[in-house]
């Protein structure tokens, strides 16, 4: 399998500050791996993410990433396929998998995301 045939899209939020650091930390510790890797800002791309069968309000909620089968991996499932793919962070993505630390992980990230949208005036409203 070669990396186009395994290529990833991530959908990130490129107005985020935060988010873009990760990304950019990501390639580099991905180096040529990172390659494989298309990253696709959703700012304004919200019916392109609708037809990927994603809510533009989700993915503003949650990281998603599309795998090379075309399907959709959201929050710590994304992070884990993504950090999974590069050995300096494979530790990482095994931990962040496990029982337990998962759950706690996913309510911080969630409650790190409202916390950040809710700041900059961006969080949706349900």
């Amino acid at each position: 399998m070669t990396d186009r045939d395994s290529e990833l899209v991530v959908y990130y939020d490129g107005s985020c500050p935060g988010c873009v650091r990760d990304r950019e930390r990501y390639q580099r510790l991905a180096g040529r791996r990172g390659e494989s890797v298309r990253w696709v800002d959703i700012t304004g791309r919200d019916d392109e993410l609708r037809r990927q069968g994603i809510e533009p309000d989700q993915a503003l909620q949650e990281l998603h990433v599309k795998d090379a089968r075309g399907r959709i991996h959201r929050e710590l499932d994304a992070y884990i396929l993504l950090m999974s793919r590069v050995p300096a962070l494979r530790p990482l993505a095994w931990l962040i998998g496990l029982p337990g630390l998962r759950q706690l992980l996913s309510w911080l990230y969630r409650v790190w995301v409202t916390r950040r949208l809710r700041k900059t005036g961006r969080m949706p409203d349900h």
